[in-house]
């Protein structure tokens, strides 16, 4: 059974990016997602196994998702990574001190990706 991955992404050529890169490795399914919200709709209707959320989005932000998302005992289980162009030091411990699992920075190398998804999944 494919893994569920949700990409939440306001880019559509990101979005196409990412899934490109992982399409390489066998087995997920996956689910985009232009903004925080329409991705807060998608949740309590697949049983994800990983969430890829940007933090520059419209409505809400990948910030307020990742925070709405860990603090959820039904999702707080899902591994989570930030993927963003926001790279300073202090948007990275942000971003994991609200709980994401991973944070990469871009642009960045499609293996990289791979490699932490093949370390979560």
């Amino acid at each position: 059974m494919d893994q569920k991955i949700l990409i939440v992404e306001d880019s559509a050529a990101t979005r196409a990016f990412i899934i490109s890169t992982l399409d390489q490795i066998n087995g997920f399914e996956f689910f985009e997602s232009p903004t925080g919200f329409e991705a807060l709709k998608l949740l309590p209707h697949h049983a994800f196994n990983m969430i890829i959320t940007d933090i520059n989005m419209p409505n809400i932000n990948g910030l307020e998702l990742v925070s709405f998302i860990k603090n959820n005992p039904s999702y707080r289980h899902i591994p989570l990574i930030i993927i963003s162009t926001e790279g300073s030091s202090r948007d990275v411990e942000k971003g994991l001190s609200l709980g994401a699992d991973e944070y990469l920075v871009k642009p960045f190398e499609p293996e990289k990706l791979q490699k932490i998804i093949k370390k979560y999944l």
